[in-house]
């Protein structure tokens, strides 16, 4: 396991799944798309359209792709 990153910021955070341990699955609000007092990621940064993120429970470091913002195309 790795240990959280250094420059993890708990006032910078995102709600996205964690593809290391998927541990939102079944949660009422995540599934109803609001932010989640348990279910959030430290958001280490963010590069184009590219959030980079890690998950406090498992600690699984991951991109995301939002296809917003700079190289990306916003969704049809």
């Amino acid at each position: 396991m790795l240990p959280i990153d250094p420059h993890a910021d708990l006032g910078r955070r995102a709600w996205v799944s964690c593809p290391g341990c998927f541990d939102d699955k079944g949660c009422g609000e995540c599934g109803g798309g609001r932010n989640c007092g348990a279910h959030w990621r430290y958001l280490l940064g963010v590069s184009g359209n590219r959030l980079h993120l890690q998950c406090p429970g498992c600690t699984h470091i991951w991109d995301h792709a939002t296809r917003f913002g700079a190289g990306g195309n916003a969704p049809a």
